[in-house]
């Protein structure tokens, strides 16, 4: 991989032999490795390894998760949050693997829609709740820094599966808890 950053520094016409950029083609490798490590972890082990049973039938809500991805289309970041709830049906994951598998995810080429959905799938064939609702809001340098340069745009993304897509009172509480007070520690 350091082979191909170097080959890549100079085609953009620099000199990966200058003091700034000698060891730019082994830090890249690191950081790539890093920003790509979510190909190389089973999200399944992380989710049954904290699966519960009990009786909870109300909604769990965990926002305000932090997303750091890299757009599959030109390898520049999005990042944002994430707002992931669901309603038990007889089993439970435990909360901090919620933040966890929207890392795992997050740490793959991505396109947001993709992301949002994965979330929301991997959480729904682990457990089998009533209803998994997720919603990413998300900046990407790549409408920033290129193309449109549109300082002020961001996208939102949902995923509503079972009772968030079939019931409009479960979605719109889903939606208030997640724009309502921002929590504890604002």
């Amino acid at each position: 991989m350091q082979k191909l950053f170097r080959d890549f520094l100079v085609k953009l016409g620099e000199d990966p032999d200058r003091e700034g950029l000698r060891k730019t083609p082994e830090r890249m490798e690191k950081a790539f490795l890093f920003l790509t490590s979510g190909y190389r972890v089973d999200v399944r082990e992380i989710l049954e390894s904290a699966v519960f049973s009990e009786e909870y039938d109300e909604m769990v809500v965990v926002k305000d998760v932090d997303v750091y991805s890299l757009c599959e289309h030109h390898l520049l970041p999005f990042f944002g949050k994430c707002h992931v709830a669901y309603i038990p049906d007889g089993k439970i994951i435990g909360l901090s693997k919620i933040p966890r598998i929207v890392e795992v995810f997050s740490r793959r080429l991505q396109v947001q829609e993709r992301l949002t959905t994965e979330i929301s799938t991997a959480i729904a064939e682990t457990i089998r709740p009533k209803g998994v609702a997720v919603v990413i809001e998300a900046l990407h340098l790549c409408m920033r820094m290129r193309g449109v340069e549109n300082q002020n745009a961001y996208a939102i993304t949902s995923s509503m599966k079972g009772i968030f897509r079939q019931d409009e009172k479960t979605r719109l509480e889903f939606l208030h808890l997640i724009r309502g007070d921002r929590g504890l520690d604002r």
